[in-house]
């Protein structure tokens, strides 16, 4: 298949699925989530997120504060090695980003997320981590500056509300969410509020599970006995629990709980807890859009040979 072909209406059959079947090799990994939820802010970019610093540009996306959830690097690079002994220079890794969370949410979500992804991506040569954090969306981050980063991308209020159920997966940093150790109750439920505090509290920046219905059930009987019966047996479950967590006030961001104070998100946050179906639809859907976002305007692109480095590393 060459790379013409690829940048055509055509679909990657069998390299890509070295993703799928490297992430069911290592399911009960922590890294396999791919963090979903922080990986679907690279999905319309030109993998320039992958780049490690060097001496020439210590400060590359991945150092940016913002992108402190990003984690599967080390898979990535497996995917990448899977993909080039099969056809080497074809598979950029700006591709292999959209087919890792298309397998991803298929695979978390039991397959009722799933969607197609064309290939044709280039991979970018520059990254700069102070443009990342002026672009990409933030957990700390109003209503408005949510609907004002997303409506640069053409993203409406809608599918501002759709993907941030990503939510219901993976892992958050005590540094993305000490402003909720302080919101009132009319922002938090205050026993999830005293959850939260006391995991940050036990070390300079802990993780602790986006989702509630993935927490310990020893932290959630001492603060939420009453949840108990909500925990899930299996972790990392995408569904349209997220929608739900925020009605109640359990949401661990800033930028969650923000969905419920503007009337249009908050109605379509009733929309999707009422109806999962439609948010696995309209998800997936999302996510091809996602897919679809140009490289930045003036940008050069090449398929890397390593995802880590510009090829004339």
């Amino acid at each position: 298949m060459s790379v013409q072909q690829l940048k055509g209406n055509q679909h990657i059959s069998d390299p890509d699925r070295a993703i799928i079947m490297l992430c069911k090799y290592r399911r009960n990994d922590f890294p396999c989530t791919l963090q979903l939820c922080d990986w679907l802010k690279c999905l319309g970019c030109d993998a320039s997120v992958l780049l490690d610093p060097t001496p020439e540009n210590p400060h590359t996306e991945k150092t940016a504060p913002i992108n402190i959830g990003l984690a599967a690097f080390d898979l990535l690079d497996d995917i990448k090695a899977a993909v080039e002994d099969r056809c080497p220079g074809v598979v950029s890794c700006a591709d292999i980003l959209i087919f890792a969370a298309r397998d991803a949410a298929s695979l978390l979500s039991n397959g009722h997320v799933h969607f197609d992804a064309l290939a044709g991506r280039l991979d970018g040569v520059h990254s700069h981590a102070a443009e990342a954090q002026q672009d990409l969306p933030d957990s700390t981050f109003t209503i408005a500056e949510l609907i004002q980063n997303f409506k640069r991308k053409n993203f409406t209020i809608e599918e501002l509300v759709i993907l941030s159920g990503a939510h219901a997966v993976g892992v958050g940093h005590c540094s993305s969410l000490r402003a909720r150790l302080t919101a009132p109750a009319d922002q938090i439920l205050p026993a999830y509020r005293g959850l939260l505090a006391g995991k940050c509290a036990k070390g300079p920046d802990p993780i602790v599970p986006n989702n509630i219905r993935d927490e310990d059930a020893g932290a959630v009987a001492a603060t939420i006995p009453g949840f108990l019966p909500k925990l899930r047996k299996v972790k990392d479950f995408l569904d349209n629990s997220y929608y739900h967590n925020n009605l109640a006030r359990i949401v661990t961001f800033n930028s969650d709980w923000q969905l419920l104070t503007e009337k249009e998100a908050r109605g379509h946050v009733h929309e999707y807890a009422d109806n999962g179906t439609l948010w696995d639809e309209d998800f997936s859907d999302s996510l091809v859009k996602l897919s679809k976002l140009p490289m930045p305007h003036g940008s050069k692109g090449e398929i890397r040979k390593m995802c880590r480095f510009v090829n004339h590393h």
